[in-house]
């Protein structure tokens, strides 16, 4: 079995990337468990001297390894000399060392992502927000920092004002975390836009996790009735308001022309028995599949290549690339 890596070519260790010839009994190297980026160790290994490899070249990189050694498809796996065609298990390499959160999911989580819709922004690598109100962003801050554990805090700033056609006060939260923005970006369906992002059924998980976004979004875009017990939200994303009122078992019909709706949430709507919790991963999908377009054969035209295989444990997994492989079986 000839399985293995070319001494030149690079794996995903944690720390960095190395060359294959340079892992040794001990490294940690990254890969995937499920959906989700693990470490595992390097147990043993071995090299092999072989006359033949294949360069496969997916839509996000090339990589240099034996024809046998297996790459993960949605069927199974696959051997890297078959694999064109195929769609392969990949990962954001640069990506990998960032810190992974650990997102508590309780009414602060609820808040933090409810505000978030209403009146924040979300970046690459960045969510933050920004409005007049600083109580609103003190109470914004302390539960981004409760549901992340990251700290914020507010910051005056000052912010254009269309209506006056100037600059006044405000308040700014800002957290630099680009597994937080990708996790609010998959919860609202992949674009956080205003105007495009879909309800995020993460808040589902039960009455205290959805109770905080209701008050998280109506301190953004709502406000309390003054005649009545409940608030109104506004909102020009008409689907965003049609999911939230089936869930709170609410009449809505959206305004015409373009204008803002307007969703009435009266205090009492749970009397009504809508609401049906939903279990939903709060963590990113880290993973995702690339196509393999083409796998071109080498052969050593002087030295042969030197194979390096590995074992590991808890994983027999590693990444190359980004891609996921197997060791030797």
């Amino acid at each position: 079995m000839s399985c293995g890596l070319p001494s030149k070519q690079t794996v995903n260790a944690v720390g960095g990337r190395l060359r294959a010839r340079d892992i040794g009994v001990g490294t940690r190297l990254w890969t995937l468990d499920g959906t989700r980026a693990a470490q595992t160790t390097v147990t043993d290994v071995t090299a092999v001297k072989v006359r033949s490899v294949v360069e496969v070249v997916t839509s996000h990189a090339a990589f240099t390894v034996a024809a046998d050694l297996p790459l993960a498809t949605p069927d199974g796996w696959t051997r890297a000399e078959e694999a064109a065609g195929s769609a392969v298990a990949w990962t954001h390499a640069r990506k990998l060392c960032r810190e992974r959160l650990t997102l508590r999911v309780g009414y602060a989580f609820g808040y933090f992502v409810g505000a978030t819709c209403a009146d924040g922004t979300v970046g690459g690598n960045y969510v933050s927000l920004v409005v007049n109100d600083e109580t609103f962003a003190t109470r914004y801050a302390r539960s981004l920092t409760e549901a992340t554990g990251l700290e914020a805090r507010p910051q005056p700033v000052m912010r254009p004002s269309g209506y006056l056609g100037r600059d006044i006060p405000g308040f700014r939260v800002r957290v630099v975390s680009s597994y937080l923005a990708d996790a609010l970006r998959q919860y609202v369906g992949g674009d956080a836009h205003h105007m495009r992002q879909g309800f995020p059924r993460v808040v589902l998980r039960d009455r205290a996790v959805f109770d905080g976004f209701l008050d998280g979004y109506a301190d953004g875009d709502g406000c309390r009735a003054k005649h009545w017990a409940g608030r109104t939200l506004v909102s020009a994303n008409v689907p965003f308001l049609v999911d939230l009122a089936a869930i709170i078992g609410a009449r809505f019909t959206p305004a015409r022309k373009g204008l803002a709706s307007h969703l009435t949430v009266v205090d009492r709507w749970a009397a009504r028995g809508t609401f049906r919790p939903e279990h939903h991963d709060a963590d990113p999908v880290e993973s995702s599949w690339v196509t393999v377009r083409s796998v071109r054969p080498r052969t050593a035209s002087g030295k042969p290549f030197t194979l390096y295989g590995y074992r590991l444990r808890p994983y027999p997994t590693f990444l190359v690339n980004g891609h996921l492989a197997r060791e030797a079986g």
